[in-house]
């Protein structure tokens, strides 16, 4: 059956037992627009980032960040490595080999 339906009165619906219509139980029809709340939760966000926060600068941190965490990997290691990055389970690093 399909949502926003209707079902048949059968004698054993909520509102047949609770003696609150005796018919079919209409269902209603339920929207919420979460827009607004959507614009003002990132407004939040961005008055919690502050008038200075820089996302370039924040990106760029965190490519130093994966730089230095790959860095100084053994062979093994470093095979390991290559094997996620060519199964897209790690982003790759542009167009340069593996560090």
């Amino acid at each position: 059956m399909a949502p926003h339906t209707p079902t048949p009165d059968d004698n054993t619906s909520p509102g047949a037992r609770s003696g609150t219509g005796g018919g079919a139980s209409e269902l209603a029809d339920f929207a919420i627009d979460l827009t607004p709340h959507e614009v003002l939760r990132r407004a939040h966000v961005m008055e919690a980032l502050g008038p200075h926060w820089d996302p370039i600068q924040a990106l760029q941190g965190e490519e130093a960040a994966h730089d230095l965490l790959y860095s100084g990997l053994d062979p093994q290691q470093q095979r390991l490595y290559n094997e996620l990055v060519a199964a897209g389970i790690l982003p790759a690093r542009g167009h340069r080999a593996a560090p």
